[in-house]
């Protein structure tokens, strides 16, 4: 297992920053109401300036002072956010906040803080807003809800050309991405050349799975390959990782060695910068340039995924709704809403000291006519360390 690069370590430490390690939260700072939500049918108008929750559809912002209210929440809450809310102590104060609204795949998705309190909310289509998640210190709620136990999600990066269809292409980039649920964290990069059992049958490497089968069958290959029971994936291209990272203003990051990006003609500089999504997608794709290939690629994206989490954690959970509204017109994915939100929120828990990366790596090998990577002891060390969601 690698720590933590220097220079992106100390940041890091210094800003105690650890959020989401994909591109998914490298939002820039929401406004307290975004357009995204008030477009795709909010349940009736947000609030005005200077009112109690603002920015806040009106039903949210009820929602919301029922939990501090003291009242039962019932159907408004989901059964682990119910369950955490349900010996709370009650606020005596009139609730004044603001609310950051979004949306993941025709779901609505709102971020309300409260103080030093997060609220989680998700409303499917042509339903009303539910508690999925948060955390609340001024209610006396000792412990965050955001799922129980570790939990994984897989980022994909397909490499599909023009006219191709994004998840029948080989996966450019597999990171599996962690949490312990208490404050401990890690990215795993895999090398694409992994030879593995298929879930398409037979053995192929690890990146083939999705060209046969499609994201589910990469999903379910890398779970097998892992022995981790990842919860779901998040599957996107080229012109769609340039379109988010465009998007939400680029990725501020520290590169340690400048990278001749020969495949893109371009040269990414040493040290610290803001890389555009061209610029990115140079960096994370390069290897052959690289003196370990493959295996430095997949340190390279493990790096950006872990800098987009840097500037995720100083924009704050706010920007959360903004980023997911720009991934999801982007990426493909089988993660509902309430997944995804509870799942980026748990980074703005993370101790940074409690963190790490690590690639799959393995010997260079021979099968059915092509150079493979054979699966060893190092990649099952840094497997069996992760299935506590941790790479620290």
């Amino acid at each position: 297992m690698n720590s933590l690069p220097r220079p992106l370590g100390r940041l890091i430490a210094g800003t105690a920053a650890l959020a989401l390690l994909t591109a998914c939260t490298s939002g820039s700072p929401a406004t307290p109401a975004t357009s995204s939500a008030a477009s795709s049918g909010s349940s009736g108008p947000s609030t005005t300036a200077g009112s109690p929750i603002e920015g806040a559809p009106a039903e949210l912002a009820a929602l919301v002072r029922r939990i501090y209210s003291g009242e039962d929440l019932g159907s408004g809450a989901s059964k682990t956010a119910g369950a955490a809310l349900k010996g709370r102590k009650p606020a005596n104060v009139p609730v004044t906040g603001t609310a950051t609204t979004g949306t993941w795949k025709g779901a609505r998705v709102a971020v309300v803080t409260v103080g030093d309190d997060v609220t989680l909310a998700v409303a499917a289509p042509s339903a009303k807003w539910r508690v999925v998640g948060g955390w609340w210190p001024s209610l006396s709620v000792k412990e965050p809800s955001l799922g129980s136990g570790p939990r994984w999600v897989v980022a994909l990066g397909s490499d599909a050309r023009p006219g191709q269809q994004l998840d029948r292409t080989r996966a450019d980039t597999i990171q599996v991405v962690g949490t312990d649920g208490n404050g401990g964290a890690g990215v795993m990069g895999m090398a694409r050349d992994l030879w593995v059992p298929l879930s398409t049958g037979g053995k192929g490497k690890i990146n083939a799975a999705m060209a046969l089968g499609g994201a589910e069958a990469q999903l379910k290959t890398v779970r097998s390959a892992t022995g981790l029971p990842i919860e779901g994936y998040v599957l996107i291209g080229f012109t769609g990782f340039k379109k988010v990272v465009d998007e939400q203003g680029g990725i501020p990051i520290v590169i340690p060695k400048a990278v001749n990006a020969s495949h893109a003609k371009m040269v990414i500089k040493k040290g610290p910068q803001t890389l555009t999504g061209a610029q990115a997608l140079a960096y994370a794709r390069e290897r052959k340039t690289l003196p370990d290939g493959d295996f430095g690629r997949s340190r390279h994206q493990g790096e950006l995924m872990l800098a987009a989490a840097v500037k995720a954690k100083l924009a704050g959970p706010a920007a959360i709704p903004s980023a997911m509204t720009t991934v999801s017109k982007y990426a493909k994915t089988d993660l509902d809403a309430e997944q995804m939100l509870t799942f980026v929120a748990r980074f703005y828990k993370v101790d940074p000291r409690k963190a790490g990366r690590g690639v799959a790596q393995g010997a260079f090998g021979w099968a059915s006519g092509q150079s493979i990577v054979v699966l060893g002891s190092q990649a099952r060390h840094l497997f069996a360390d992760f299935k506590d969601g941790n790479l620290s």
